[in-house]
């Protein structure tokens, strides 16, 4: 190789997958998708390119951000990489399907960050994910939920840790002191950061109970008492007592299947895009969310039919990471030989699900890089499988 010509680097944030990792990420995926079928969720493979506006439901300011855009030599009108499926999903839900009662669907494939999402993300996420559709109630967001979960136990992933929030919380304070949009957004940015000298003064001029509220959203966190603190602190509105409830029997149902179950009710990740009780896992090894999802049964109305929606995606490359490195199986190495009954014997090892490779160059110096463990050998006149002596 000429190492003086860099045409084999690749941009900052954008990795190949080799043989190892590519090979247990496709497994990964054949495994979370079987665990979806099972439990009724039908597989849709949208495109990786559609129209930007399709893609940038309710005007997503950090969707727009995180989506490269390009000009369709075709019609003149500006194209999106996708940066998350769940609006292609929602899109088919609404628009194609066209059903009247519970949808739900199932996802795989690459999505484009113009940014990473951390330090260590790579910009092409193998998204991952399950959307349920037709269905506005707790269990449905149960639902939902436990199937993340049981996810990553599946994918070997122990020790999560699950936060719950919900948006609805800000929102009816929002509505309630019936605030201007810009004091909104500067609000939820504050609040994101739990900047509570910003938040202080923000709030100036608000209603006394909304100041209260939203000045004690940054310290309402921790466990299960969270709810109960929140119930003494919050304005007794219908909306919020109705959010702390679906939080309290939420926590409850999802403990057995966590490691543990935090509240969290001035995370907002999603805000623009979310519509109800919002969650995310974590795991002692990264310090980024492993899986994230939520309600969201506005984004239909971009697509001219409105369901109550919701779902979680994850991604297998991420996911990888944080699993102790395992030993891929090996195959076995075949002579190349004009053989009839050499050639019925790999075709019987194939059938039977065992990888066989011919050695065409047939030179021990390589056999090594076959990846083969046993070989096939002639004797007294039969092709056997031994081990092999490397």
């Amino acid at each position: 190789m000429n190492m003086s010509n860099s045409n084999w680097l690749l941009p900052e944030y954008i990795q190949d997958m080799l043989p190892d990792e590519a090979g247990r990420i496709e497994n990964m995926r054949a495994d979370v998708l079987e665990l979806l079928r099972l439990s009724g969720y039908q597989l849709v493979a949208p495109p990786l390119l559609e129209y930007a506006e399709s893609l940038l439901v309710n005007g997503s300011h950090d969707m727009n951000l995180r989506t490269f855009k390009l000009v369709d030599q075709l019609s003149g009108r500006t194209l999106g990489l996708r940066a998350d499926i769940t609006p292609q999903v929602a899109r088919i839900d609404a628009h194609l399907l066209n059903r009247q009662g519970v949808t739900r669907l199932c996802y795989a494939g690459s999505v484009l960050h113009t940014q990473p999402a951390g330090l260590m993300r790579t910009r092409e996420p193998l998204q991952i994910g399950a959307e349920l559709y037709g269905h506005s109630g707790l269990e449905s967001d149960l639902e939902v939920q436990r199937l993340m979960l049981q996810t990553l136990a599946a994918l070997g992933i122990d020790g999560v840790h699950l936060d719950l929030g919900h948006v609805a919380l800000f929102r009816a304070l929002v509505r309630r002191a019936q605030i201007g949009a810009a004091l909104e957004a500067e609000l939820f940015r504050v609040l994101q950061g739990k900047d509570v000298s910003a938040l202080r003064s923000l709030v100036q001029g608000l209603p006394q109970d909304v100041q209260d509220a939203l000045l004690a959203l940054p310290q309402l966190y921790g466990g299960m008492e969270t709810i109960e603190r929140a119930r003494a602190t919050l304005p007794d509105y219908p909306e919020v007592a109705a959010a702390l409830n679906e939080l309290e029997q939420a926590a409850i149902h999802l403990q057995p299947l966590a490691h543990s179950v935090g509240i969290d009710l001035a995370e907002l990740r999603g805000y623009h895009y979310h519509s109800g009780m919002v969650f995310a896992a974590y795991h002692a090894g990264s310090h980024d969310a492993i899986a994230l999802g939520g309600r969201y049964d506005d984004v239909g109305k971009s697509f001219g039919r409105a369901r109550p929606a919701t779902g979680f995606s994850m991604d297998l490359r991420q996911l990888h990471s944080l699993l102790a490195p395992q030993d891929q199986s090996r195959g076995v190495l075949a002579p190349y030989r004009d053989d009839p009954a050499l050639q019925e014997k790999i075709a019987q090892l194939r059938a039977e699900g065992q990888a066989v490779v011919v050695d065409l160059l047939g030179e021990a110096a390589h056999r090594a890089e076959l990846n083969c463990d046993r070989e096939l050998v002639l004797r007294d006149g039969a092709w056997v499988v031994v081990e092999l002596n490397n």
